[in-house]
């Protein structure tokens, strides 16, 4: 979608700084962190949310969390703890209209989130 700032990230022509890149997904850290860990996992094929995903999405969905691990392990926070957020929809502060998860560690994070 030419008009999705996360596409225009994957296609090179918004800067991020982009600390994983496979054929499904792209890693890179967010430019308002929340947490000392703040990184956003999104698919390179543009899905509005997890709202739009559909029963063929299941092998996407579940890459998105293993690279979720996986980052989270090379960050160092997968032993102290982390999160996995998305945000569906404006109640729950979805901002950018293409599916990502937060993964966000590195201190304390208390609970409830909201």
């Amino acid at each position: 979608m030419p008009d999705c700032l996360f596409c225009r990230i994957i296609a090179k022509e918004i800067p991020a700084e982009i600390i994983y890149e496979d054929e499904q997904a792209v890693a890179f850290r967010d430019i308002h962190p929340q947490a000392p860990v703040h990184v956003l996992v999104i698919p390179r094929r543009h899905l509005a949310n997890l709202e739009a995903a559909q029963a063929e999405d299941e092998g996407l969905l579940g890459h998105l969390c293993t690279v979720a691990a996986e980052l989270a392990r090379r960050e160092r926070i997968a032993e102290s703890g982390y999160r996995l957020v998305a945000n569906v929809g404006p109640d729950a502060g979805e901002s950018v209209n293409h599916l990502h998860f937060h993964l966000l560690g590195g201190r304390h994070l208390g609970w409830p989130p909201g």
